[in-house]
């Protein structure tokens, strides 16, 4: 009989499967690498980039998006960069630390992934807000530096819902075996 995980069956759907690329995808969602892959990547991109916008230069890098977007330019206004990149960095480590906790609390990872899905809702307008984060080449806008920065936060954007999806059906398992 198949070994039961706390999110699907270990094996089941590798017993399942007949063909080889179903065979592959069974073997990943048996191991749940998708949500190790993401849960652990975001965390430890929170942490890095957390730290840094506590930082001069990271509080200072930050005020171009944040001065041209209508909903953080009044933070910036009232607190000034660097208690803003303070502000913003704590956010992003408490968000981190809340999903490592959900490895064990899964309550607590949804809350995680409910920070960041305001905190990159956030910051995925300023990709329409700030000047200048295209390049246009032989009459095409492309993505310079700074948009490829902010696109990646559309991204971060899907897979903080992926990871509230997760750590919400841990959760729901969890309440039904009471």
């Amino acid at each position: 009989m198949a070994e039961t995980t706390s999110v699907g069956t270990r094996g089941g759907n590798e017993m399942q499967a007949k063909s080889v690329l179903t065979k592959i995808a069974a073997f990943v969602a048996d191991r749940n690498i998708p949500f190790l892959i993401c849960s652990i990547g975001m965390i430890v991109m929170l942490l890095w980039a957390g730290k840094f916008k506590m930082t001069v230069p990271g509080a200072e890098g930050i005020v171009p998006l944040e001065s041209n977007s209508p909903l953080t330019s009044l933070q910036l206004k009232a607190l000034g960069p660097y208690r803003l990149g303070d502000m913003i960095g704590l956010t992003e480590w408490t968000a981190a630390i809340l999903l490592i906790i959900g490895y064990f609390k899964p309550k607590a990872g949804i809350v995680g992934g409910i920070i960041l899905v305001g905190m990159f809702f956030t910051t995925s307008t300023m990709l329409i807000t700030t000047p200048d984060d295209t390049v246009v080449v032989n009459g095409i806008h492309y993505m310079n530096n700074l948009g490829l920065f902010l696109f990646k936060d559309i991204i971060s954007f899907g897979v903080a819902f992926y990871l509230i999806s997760y750590y919400g059906r841990k959760a729901i398992m969890a309440e039904n075996q009471r």
